[in-house]
């Protein structure tokens, strides 16, 4: 108990520090585990399983809002693999060059800094609302494709064989109308959170570790396969605490893989001079396949880390005596640099593109992809950015009062229930700077941004000012703090969500009971003279 104790009071004492600093408290979470390890405090059972626990529950997570189809796409499998025999190549060069190692270990430490990290991507997508934004969909594709890798690696290791009662896992998409009936039983209380970690730790992780599989790959699937319920983001919501605390498990683990001399923390410096070099061939490759240079930019600053699959594997090759346990500490450290160097790269990283925009919209193929091409707004006179509760209760408000109306939203499966529902609604980021230098806005009156994100908002409304839109741009805050940075950015009207949510429910009420007033007024027999 008093290791719990130490390890919850030093997280929370130099997270809270290095949120003052606006980095992110993952950040501070890394520095306690260093802090840890130089203690003498070594990696127990307990927290390695609270950690997992914590990866788990994220990729289930992931899987909640991911579609299979997105992966079957040249961008992502061919990218995937491009990047990974590129980057492993140079990896391979630079290590030789400038190391003295032996080539097998070099290879098998190239291999490692090949993968990204699918943690500080999902995380870092999903705090800024972009999960489900092409860019985001696409480096969580890559992602994907690059652990399916890693478990073939750790299979033909030997560390994990897969058992030929493995194969019975194909027939697991059959068992979704019986999960989806489970959650349909298991009502809105704690049931719901019990029944998520079944999925994400005991079917998910649990079965397929037990077939010598992927527990990061089963929790992902476990996801995936209920996505398409209705309730998925319930679930989801539910989980999001416990999900929180186990991650800074998982960045204490990371911390304390070993306390680092000086000499490793200069070697793990030079490594992460690689990085750049890794998310420009990222950014290369991408535009090949058509993205516009907004999509590759973010995609490829999402997946500029090395990854904690890299020390899984590394783990592996040091049990094997491939490789020795001053390398494992190396790589442990180098890893948890890139985290720390990704935190702010990614934080700012809608800006970076807005101020090199120039630069990076030359090297754009004419052609666009599909899902990252132009928007038309036709005949509408209103757009509503964000396509969620508040967007399609406003969206359904003007088109009763005969307004051309026209949503977007950047979730593709949100996209096609709206349409499905009779709602004109498109595809668009509204984030992306190149949307709006597109979009012709003749004859639109008003803009409402609905977004969930507050960067977005901003910047949608920087946006709209530099093209002299002449109209009414309105947005939604959920805390009064956030209301005044927006209007900065050029919005004439920005409304607390739940002032307003409070107001809109008392104004129901007040409508019923004018009404009732009015008909018990009509049916009263008239006062004797």
């Amino acid at each position: 108990m008093a290791n719990v104790t130490l390890w919850i009071s030093l997280a929370f004492a130099l997270g809270l520090i290095v949120r003052y600093f606006g980095l992110p408290p993952l950040v501070g979470y890394l520095l306690a585990g260093f802090g840890l390890s130089a203690l003498g405090y070594k990696n127990g059972i307990f927290l390695e399983e609270l950690a997992h626990a914590g990866v788990l529950l994220l990729l289930f997570g992931v899987g909640l809002k991911l579609r299979l189809s997105s992966l079957f796409r040249a961008e992502v499998l061919a990218g995937s693999v491009l990047h990974m025999l590129f980057s492993t190549g140079l990896a391979v060069l630079a290590l030789h060059l400038f190391s003295g190692l032996d080539f097998r270990t070099t290879l098998l430490i190239a291999l490692a800094l090949s993968f990204s990290s699918t943690v500080i991507a999902a995380k870092v997508l999903e705090s800024k609302k972009e999960l489900r934004a092409f860019h985001g969909r696409v480096a969580i594709g890559i992602l994907i494709m690059q652990d399916i890798v890693a478990v073939v690696f750790l299979s033909s290791s030997g560390e994990q064989t897969p058992s030929p009662w493995a194969l019975l896992l194909f027939a697991l998409p059959l068992l979704r109308p019986l999960i989806h009936k489970v959650l349909d039983l298991s009502g809105h209380d704690e049931l719901v959170i019990l029944f998520g970690l079944l999925l994400a730790l005991v079917i998910g992780g649990g079965t397929f570790g037990y077939l010598g599989l992927s527990s990061e790959l089963g929790a992902l699937l476990l996801g995936v396969i209920l996505s398409s319920h209705t309730r998925a983001s319930e679930v989801s919501n539910a989980l999001w605490g416990l999900k929180e605390i186990f991650l800074v498990g998982f960045f204490l683990q990371i911390g304390m893989y070993g306390y680092p001399d000086l000499q490793t923390i200069i070697a793990a410096l030079a490594l992460c001079l690689l990085l750049p070099l890794k998310a420009i061939l990222f950014f290369f490759i991408l535009l090949l396949f058509r993205l516009r240079a907004r999509s590759s930019f973010l995609a490829s600053l999402t997946l500029a880390t090395y990854s904690e699959f890299g020390l899984i594997l590394a783990s592996v090759a040091t049990k094997n005596g491939l490789i020795t346990n001053d390398m494992l500490i190396l790589l442990a450290v180098t890893v948890a640099f890139s985290f720390v160097l990704a935190a702010p790269v990614n934080r700012m990283s809608h800006s970076l593109y807005g101020r090199y925009e120039h630069i990076l919209t030359r090297f754009e193929s004419h052609k666009r992809h599909p899902d990252d091409g132009p928007i038309h707004v036709g005949s509408s006179h209103i757009l509503i950015m964000g396509m969620g509760r508040v967007g399609t209760g406003a969206y359904d408000f003007f088109t009763q009062r005969n307004q051309r109306v026209l949503g977007m939203d950047s979730d593709p499966g949100k996209v096609q229930g709206h349409i499905a529902q009779g709602r004109r609604v498109v595809y668009a980021d509204a984030e992306d700077p190149g949307f709006w230098f597109n979009l012709n806005l003749q004859g639109i009156h008003a803009i409402l941004l609905a977004l969930p994100d507050q960067e977005a908002k901003t910047i949608a409304a920087e946006q709209l000012r530099k093209k002299d839109f002449q109209g009414i741009i309105s947005a939604t805050a959920l805390f009064n703090d956030q209301i005044q940075p927006i209007k900065d950015a050029g919005a004439d009207l920005v409304y607390n969500y739940y002032d307003e949510v409070g107001f809109g429910f008392a104004e129901h009420v007040w409508e019923e009971l004018v009404s009732e007033n009015e008909v018990a007024v009509k049916q009263a027999p008239p006062r004797p003279e």
